[in-house]
């Protein structure tokens, strides 16, 4: 079924899910829609701990929003009026999020009951009978689950644009790429519905609708976050779950609330000295830090994305720290050939489980055309070829280890280009190769991905804005395991050049 932007499927606790409007009659809240947007997932959590506002209210202005500015954006595909509410009623856990409204993304995290259709024909109607452990520390942390939102076809796009669901408009300008493939999470933060959304990221998923959409986007090191009991290490250890929030403390306070292995995890990262959220703020210190803009294939990037980097760079040097222009070098074909294998049996794998489980058969009448190009080239790849494209990962990751012992943290531009109009990056797109698509994806992200193979953290800030005013982000890297640096930098940035009072013309208060 295919469901337009004006439409979102509501599920009430005990029902079957259905496609229409909410209710006609909500109960009235209490807090605006203009106040309600303007504060962050922390900001929201204190108004209701001074119980100036209920929990209740909050998701009755989650859900008004969703109405307001969802027929232009299509990127909340499901309401979860019944059981939001419900779960306060059951009593919400005293976390800092306490009663804040929130929305997840359908891909890899499992909310139990809640559909998940992982942008995909072939998954369509697939309801998951467990949260997965993530999904339980989001509850545990005090958010409200309110909905769900877009991603493109098992998440190998960097925009948000389904054959199921049609494109998630960018709330900066309609009709371009809220970016992907945690564009529908992208979209709604940055258009005030929640403040902050669960994203995941394989080669850049959370960072690049941060940068299209002008939100913070903090990818942790790998095994940071849980990805049990369904899996370990997804994506042969490129992807790792997290969010997308409006400002640093934000994402430093819920990485407090999430982090940690749960039981049986294969690995962790050296714990924090402290909370994250005492870094939100801290003085980093005068840190040796490398800048490029030039991606490691050589290739010219749009001029608003090296002014974003050079603006940063400008700012950083005003609060004291070197900057040395310098990147990690390696061999860009190298790399996509090797990354291309890990992608392409993934598509196997997600495909393979999506007909499994819903009963179906993969093919060109159920999966996006390029999805299937990359599925039938998967399916002759060999266990030797993956395992090769695994060590290839390895080498890289230890040459890239080496460059930062050399610095503390790596400047560059989150994105090659601006957002880009809807069409150009197009997962359905007949005649199209498997490896063309590879090319075609990573042409546009090519600073994103190489640090899911190192497993090392990044995180996207909103430091510019395009001309026409469209938002450019700039990615900063850290060493492995160390967090603590980029929150303490993004947090100094962020006061250095505040970006959370701008808004996209699609917004909840407009």
């Amino acid at each position: 079924m295919l469901a337009g932007p004006a439409t979102l499927r509501e599920f009430g606790a005990g029902t079957d899910l259905c496609y229409g409007s909410r209710r006609e009659k909500e109960a009235p809240y209490m807090i605006s829609l203009a106040d309600y947007s303007s504060r962050d997932g922390l900001g929201l959590a204190e108004v209701v701990a001074r119980k100036e506002v209920t929990s209740e209210e909050l998701i009755e202005a989650a859900l008004a929003a969703i109405e307001k500015v969802n027929p232009k954006l299509n990127a909340v595909l499901q309401t979860l009026p019944d059981l939001a509410h419900a779960e306060i009623r059951n009593g919400l856990p005293r976390g800092p999020f306490a009663g804040v409204p929130f929305l997840i993304k359908e891909l890899v995290l499992h909310a139990k009951d809640v559909r998940c259709d992982q942008g995909s024909r072939l998954a369509q109607g697939f309801v998951p009978s467990a949260d997965t452990e993530l999904m339980t520390r989001f509850r545990r942390a005090g958010l409200v689950l309110v909905g769900t939102t877009q991603t493109p076809e098992f998440g190998y796009n960097p925009t948000t644009e389904t054959t199921l669901f049609g494109p998630v408009h960018n709330p900066w300008r309609e009709g371009h790429s809220a970016g992907g493939s945690s564009g529908g999470s992208g979209a709604s933060v940055a258009a005030g519905i929640v403040a902050v959304a669960h994203a995941n990221d394989g080669g850049g998923s959370i960072r690049i609708p941060a940068s299209c959409n002008g939100l913070v986007g903090l990818k942790p090191t790998r095994d940071r976050i849980p990805t049990g009991p369904d899996s370990a290490d997804p994506l042969c250890g490129l992807a790792i779950e997290f969010a997308v929030s409006r400002t640093v403390r934000d994402s430093a306070a819920l990485l407090d609330c999430v982090a940690g292995a749960d039981v049986g995890a294969p690995g962790l990262p050296v714990p924090p000295a402290r909370p994250y959220r005492d870094e939100a703020g801290a003085d980093p210190g005068k840190l040796r830090i490398a800048w490029t803009a030039t991606p490691a294939s050589g290739a010219k990037i749009h001029p608003e994305c090296a002014r974003a980097v050079q603006a940063t760079v400008k700012l950083l040097e005003d609060a004291g720290h070197t900057l040395i222009e310098d990147r990690p070098r390696f061999d860009w074909d190298e790399y996509l050939e090797k990354v291309h294998v890990i992608w392409a049996v993934f598509n196997v794998l997600s495909a393979d489980l999506a007909a499994q489980t819903m009963g179906r058969k993969p093919g060109p009448d159920n999966l996006e055309a390029v999805t299937w190009a990359c599925y039938e080239e998967g399916k002759r790849f060999s266990a030797a070829d993956l395992l090769d494209s695994m060590a290839h990962g390895n080498l890289l990751s230890r040459k890239v280890g080496a460059f930062f012992q050399n610095y503390d943290a790596l400047v560059t531009p989150t994105l090659a280009r601006p957002p880009v109009p809807h069409g150009e990056i197009n997962q359905d797109q007949k005649g199209m190769s498997a490896m063309e698509w590879t090319r075609s994806v990573f042409s546009y992200c090519p600073f994103t991905s190489v640090f899911n193979t190192t497993g090392q953290p990044a995180i996207s800030l909103p430091m510019h804005w395009s001309e026409t005013g469209l938002p450019i982000g700039v990615q900063l890297v850290a060493r492995f395991g160390d967090e603590a640096t980029l929150i303490r930098l993004a947090a100094q940035l962020e006061q250095a050049r505040p970006w959370q009072g701008r808004k996209p013309p699609v917004h909840a208060s407009t």
